[in-house]
């Protein structure tokens, strides 16, 4: 070959393999000293920033920020396997959990990371929805018609749309399988090899996504409250509703005490909302914040929501509560429903649970299913149980999840799965279910307990047998607080 051509040639060659390529983004972990909540000075930690891609199909956009608190164990040397901790919801946030350390005894042995997932009240950006909480707070005082309660949902959902896409926000980047990617881009940002997960409600399907895609490094997972992916919670919330319900009287009926002082609630009690809800019981409810009282239509549905409301705490006067219904004291529903005037507040999140639920939950739900479901059982029928219904979804967002996003996750990554017994929103059964295709799991029920034992800060019963979990994950955990909670009676007069 000519001297001429080869050397044009090898320039050739050198300019291309010179020439600039677009940087690839890496995810990264900045401290700061802007706490969203002040910590203890017994307790050290280290605050900041995960900076992660909005959309990860679209390397060359926009970034997020993700606040996360990085707690130092007690134990020096801590276990080399910290817990990364998140909550449900979806669009509730993880950070209030900061100032509460003391409780937490992971922390005894290892150390605890908090993340704010994406969308939530402190990441950057927040998609709040003011003009939804507003319209809740409406739609609670004023008992509109189901139209009517829909048309000011969906004027609500298009203002906080225009809101938030008019800061250039991609509705549909803020999805369940995005959070799991961020854990995963957080695990490689601080750079620790194993980790565990600690994850409530709605955020144990974040885990189950980070099982089924990001296995490497995972220890064991922690599901308090388990929601599987593959349920369509809008077609069984009613069900569920209703099967706490029965639950919590057979346990009354096999109770002696309980089943003297009541004898026949159950029957006595489903027939009273199936009364109430063909007539609606007229209450005057007051209305702290104009000094007045307000005339309120009370149905089958606002009783069971003041009983579906209860916490762990108030479970075992809930057979009380019911006969002192039936006999005519409506004190403790009135009491409950004047907390409907109370501020709208900012729709913390609200954004987040839209992106992911008309994404994730509604296309896969059985429309027919929920209608059948709701006229099944008329001591509730007054409105769909769905989530959101399917104009504001549409409206929402295009995107849809894969089907995979709805199917259930295979593991043989160690599970212990922890319910509470009357849980009316994430089951048992569903827990039970789960165990099925989570080959090395662990399932404890907490009796008389309701929705999220490990958050219940008067019982530390469910966070001991997480610990107990952590420190040996091959182990089924046991604890004599499972017992005492067995044994626990309800009450049965003032």
């Amino acid at each position: 070959m000519h001297p001429y051509y080869l050397a044009l040639g090898t320039l050739l060659v050198l300019a291309w393999s010179c020439t600039p390529t677009e940087p690839v983004f890496q995810a990264r972990f900045t401290e700061s000293t802007e706490l969203p909540f002040p910590i203890d000075s017994q307790q050290q930690f280290t605050f900041g920033y995960l900076e992660v891609l909005e959309d990860r199909e679209r390397p060359q956009g926009r970034t997020i920020q993700l606040p996360v608190y990085y707690f130092k164990s007690r134990r020096t040397p801590a276990e080399p396997d910290p817990i990364i901790y998140t909550v449900g919801g979806p669009g509730a946030s993880t950070m209030p959990s900061a100032p509460y350390m003391a409780y937490y005894p992971y922390l005894d042995d290892r150390d605890f990371i908090l993340l704010e997932q994406r969308g939530t009240q402190y990441a950057r950006p927040h998609l709040d929805c003011p003009e939804w909480a507003a319209a809740a707070a409406k739609i609670r005082q004023e008992q509109p018609t189901p139209a009517e309660r829909e048309a000011l949902q969906l004027a609500a959902a298009a203002a906080c749309k225009k809101r938030l896409v008019a800061r250039d926000i991609d509705l549909d980047a803020y999805h369940t399988a995005a959070t799991a990617a961020d854990i995963a881009d957080l695990r490689r940002a601080l750079g620790f090899d194993q980790y565990n997960l600690l994850t409530l409600s709605y955020s144990t399907k974040i885990a189950q996504v980070m099982m089924r895609d990001y296995p490497e490094g995972i220890r064991s997972v922690v599901m308090d409250s388990p929601l599987p992916l593959a349920v369509s919670y809008d077609e069984e919330s009613v069900i569920n509703l209703l099967a706490g319900l029965d639950t919590l009287l057979a346990d009354c009926e096999a109770e002696p005490a309980c089943r003297a002082a009541f004898p026949d609630l159950g029957p006595r009690f489903r027939q009273f909302l199936v009364e109430t809800t063909r007539r609606p019981h007229a209450l005057s409810v007051p209305n702290a914040a104009a000094g007045t009282r307000e005339r309120v239509a009370v149905r089958g549905r606002d009783i069971m929501a003041f009983f579906a409301d209860a916490s762990t705490a108030e479970v075992a006067r809930l057979p009380l509560e019911m006969e002192k219904l039936l006999g005519g004291d409506w004190s403790s529903i009135e009491a409950y429903l004047a907390d409907r005037w109370r501020p709208a507040g900012l729709g913390n999140g609200q954004g987040m649970r839209l992106s992911v639920w008309c994404q994730e939950e509604f296309p896969f739900v059985d429309t027919a299913v929920v209608s059948a479901e709701t006229q099944a059982h008329p001591e509730v029928l007054v409105w769909s149980p769905a989530v959101f219904e399917a104009p504001i979804c549409q409206l929402w967002t295009s995107s849809r999840a894969q089907p995979r996003e709805n199917q259930a996750v295979y593991s043989d990554i160690p599970t212990l799965l922890i319910s509470g017994e009357y849980d009316v929103e994430t089951p048992p059964r569903w827990a039970a279910q789960m165990q099925r295709e989570l080959s090395h799991s662990f399932h404890v029920i907490l009796p008389k307990w309701r929705h999220g034992p490990t958050t219940i800060w008067g019982d530390p019963c469910a966070r001991q047998l997480a610990q107990q979990f952590f420190r040996q994950p091959q182990v089924p955990p046991t604890s004599d607080c499972l017992v005492e909670l067995e044994q626990r009676p309800f009450v049965v007069e003032d």
